[in-house]
């Protein structure tokens, strides 16, 4: 392996045996080089060991090895707080995503909601297995702007699956706390903000969290906010108040003509490096019958010029300013940006694994691999190794992921273990079974 990709994987040695390690670093090459599919077999064949009559003892790394997913997660989570310099504040967008899997032997698949196929007017559903990932937003210096780099992604079963195994089934929102303190476990000297969409604008979640935490989300037009509940009185009977004096709705301070609204600049809105919004903010509490209180700050954010529609967020850390609030949930968006870039470049879908857990493994390895290619790509940056692929007819500014995962795949192939001839001015001749290799991977992509 090249020493910039070496320097990292060398980190994650003492979670295996010795035996296992030397086929993680070969299944870790293969699934950067290989073109194809991520299966087994052919990260591989790509390494030039498609007659390795053990070949069972790869599969078992997956399917029967004895290793923590956790403690990898963990070990990725350090690698990338190290790798960009993250210190005080960080910020972590998660998300839910669908990999579309069929068949009889994957027991934990479910019927959801195809988010990207859907629109307001059309549901379409789709079956396969739901995943909970959780990704560190931070700048990338070599993209210029900001990446999901992920490094925790949990299975969430299908509520038929549990039934069957006669256990409690938890939601999404459960999921999505049991991981929350886990992280403020892991990194407790560190200030963690938590953004995510609508689904986990739950009083539950945020009520478990907010202590911990802060969580940056959507709120509803109609969501009931009120008052803060009057302090409780000398020689008072009964329970304190939860809530004070009912708030108007958000939909009514949109509506109200007399609403002040401020004019902000934002940075990197979307795409777009400057962008002018109008906001409205406060605090108060959301209460909802059953729960318990949860104070926030929400934030009205509108178009001056209409091309978006309105919309509400509200931050758990009531001292947050209305600009940074905005600034923490834009940078959600990379989250949906990585699940794409990881399905076309790093095969997400294609896997062919059918034993539980192995099925609980491999993605969550494919989407660390993200991580871990763009650590690399920081480092070939830093030693002038990384090239922005471009043409005549289209100029890149800056380097995407397909640059990054390219460069590291120049390096891999620079560095496999076939001998080659000096380099000559004229000519360099490459061994036959390199050449091999070479015209096997690219003949046969599919």
């Amino acid at each position: 392996m090249p020493c910039e990709l070496m320097k990292f994987v060398i980190a994650f040695a003492p979670l295996f045996s010795k035996p296992v390690f030397l086929r993680v670093k070969i299944l870790l090459a293969g699934a950067i080089l290989s073109p194809r599919t991520r299966t087994v077999s052919n990260a591989l064949r790509v390494m030039g060991l498609g007659n390795d009559k053990h070949f069972q003892n790869y599969h078992r790394v997956l399917a029967r090895a004895r290793w923590n997913c956790l403690a990898v997660s963990r070990s990725l989570l350090n690698l990338i707080i190290r790798s960009f310099a993250l210190s005080g504040e960080v910020v972590i967008g998660f998300d839910e995503t669908i990999e579309r899997r069929h068949g009889k032997q994957i027991k934990a698949k479910g019927i959801y909601r195809d988010a990207v196929r859907s629109s307001r007017s059309h549901f379409v559903k789709t079956s396969g297995l739901r995943w909970l990932s959780f990704m560190v937003l931070t700048e990338v210096g070599f993209a210029g702007r900001v990446w999901a780099l992920p490094f925790l992604t949990v299975l969430c079963p299908s509520e038929r699956y549990d039934q069957a195994r006669g256990i409690r089934h938890r939601k999404l929102t459960d999921r999505a706390r049991q991981a929350i303190l886990l992280l403020k476990r892991w990194l407790p000297n560190l200030d963690l903000v938590l953004v995510g969409d609508s689904s986990f604008a739950a009083l539950d979640l945020l009520n478990a969290v907010r202590e911990k935490v802060t969580l940056v989300s959507k709120l509803r037009l109609d969501a009931a906010l009120y008052r803060k509940a009057a302090p409780r009185r000398a020689g008072q009977m009964g329970r304190s108040r939860k809530k004070g004096e009912r708030l108007p709705t958000l939909q009514a301070v949109i509506a109200n003509p007399q609403t002040k609204w401020k004019k902000l600049r934002i940075k990197n809105w979307y795409g777009e490096r400057n962008r002018i919004v109008e906001m409205v903010s406060g605090k108060g509490v959301w209460y909802h019958v059953g729960k318990e209180a949860v104070p926030i700050r929400w934030v009205i954010v509108r178009d001056p010029l209409g091309k978006f529609e309105t919309q509400a967020l509200f931050s758990t850390r009531t001292t947050a300013t209305p600009k940074q609030i905005v600034e923490w949930f834009i940078k959600r968006w990379q989250v949906e940006v990585t699940f794409e870039e990881s399905r076309r470049h790093l095969g997400i879908e294609t896997q062919r694994q059918w034993s539980d857990k192995a099925i609980g493994r491999e993605t969550p390895c494919l989407f660390g691999l993200f991580s871990l290619i763009t650590m690399v790509a920081q480092e070939l940056h830093k030693g002038g190794k990384l090239k922005i692929r471009s043409a005549a007819w289209y100029q890149k500014e800056a380097a995407t992921f397909s640059d990054a995962i390219g460069c590291v795949r120049q390096q891999l192939w620079k560095k496999r273990s076939f001998q080659t001839s000096p380099n000559e001015v004229e000519m360099i001749k490459i061994p036959r079974p390199y050449l091999e290799c070479l015209t096997d991977t690219l003949c046969f992509v599919t």
